[in-house]
């Protein structure tokens, strides 16, 4: 028996979201518990799911503040570290008209960056069905050193490897450094959520159809989940290309968090269902919950703290039908 369903390694952060505007006219900003890999584990665990968290925030307010947040929405922290001497790391969003977002990061260092092979547990890692993480963990030597070394005893206690690039350029020196560490990625897993812009920047095409083409024949991943935005999701299995729309709200004010929400939903019904047993109505079922979830996470600030319940997304999907 496995103690965990799903472990997850990568950045842990706070991401600082506009909020208003203050009397005196300065913009008001909120800090909201971030980082992609939390994101997903948070939804996961509203799903009734174990999960549990490898990395490291500073020792202050900041980190002390997402430690409590992490372990508050469920997921253990045995192998969340304190750094002493470097911050925690900071993002700040700026939201576009249309709820999408532009970044700006506060990592040069970041705690985050500072995970060390050693500081990883192996026994924590074998204790888990599935292994989820991004490239964040990738754009600098210790930490990338790190992550790899936790996907490999992953691959070699034969877990489940899940992967999101979640590019964010600004991150990276270098977009071919970047490239690199993506297309390791895909090499090693076997679940990838991958989004449009992603699609087009490892494969040069903006034809879905062109990109996943190139994409799957070059690296044989067994489930593929591609997020259009606006334009809903669609699903990639043997041979099967099952789409479904999104659910376009008024009420959305930024997109952050939604392709999280999307992956920990995703990522738990393959937990209830198992990959062998996917049929095209089980995906489509699958891409219609998970779009859900996405949807009403648009309504919200910040995403770890306010990842939706089960029932409220069923009640939100059958509003809709």
């Amino acid at each position: 028996m496995k103690k965990f369903d799903v472990i997850a390694l990568g950045e842990l952060l706070i991401d600082f979201t506009e909020n208003g505007t203050s009397r005196q006219g300065n913009p008001l900003l909120e800090a909201n518990p971030g980082g992609a890999p939390c994101n997903v584990l948070a939804m996961l665990n509203k799903l009734n799911k174990k999960t549990a968290f490898i990395g490291k925030v500073g020792r202050d307010s900041f980190g002390n503040m997402l430690k409590e947040a992490v372990l508050k929405s469920g997921t253990d922290v045995t192998n969340l570290l304190l750094d002493e001497t470097v911050p925690t790391t900071l993002a700040f969003v700026h939201t576009l008209p249309d709820g999408d977002r532009e970044f700006s990061f506060y990592r040069n260092p970041g705690a985050d960056m500072m995970l060390k092979k050693e500081e990883v547990s192996e026994e924590l890692i074998q204790s888990g069905k599935i292994f989820h993480f991004g490239t964040l963990s990738s754009t600098h030597d210790k930490v990338r050193e790190a992550t790899r070394y936790a996907i490999e005893i992953a691959k070699s206690n034969k877990l489940l490897i899940s992967f999101d690039p979640n590019l964010r350029i600004p991150l990276w020196d270098s977009l071919k450094r970047a490239k690199e560490e993506i297309e390791y990625g895909l090499s090693r897993c076997d679940v990838l959520k991958i989004s449009d812009n992603e699609l087009e920047f490892m494969t040069g095409t903006a034809d879905y159809d062109k990109g996943m083409e190139i994409l799957r024949q070059k690296y044989e991943i067994p489930v593929v989940f591609l997020t259009l935005g606006k334009e809903g999701s669609r699903a990639y299995f043997r041979d099967w290309m099952v789409e479904e729309p999104t659910f376009l709200q008024q009420g959305t004010i930024e997109t952050t968090g939604a392709g999280d929400t999307f992956t920990g939903c995703a990522l738990g019904y393959l937990l209830d269902n198992g990959i062998h047993a996917l049929t095209r109505e089980k995906l489509h079922e699958l891409l219609k919950f998970a779009n859900a979830a996405a949807s009403i996470i648009t309504t919200r600030k910040g995403a770890l703290r306010v990842m939706p319940e089960k029932e409220e997304i069923m009640a939100f999907i059958n509003s809709r039908e």
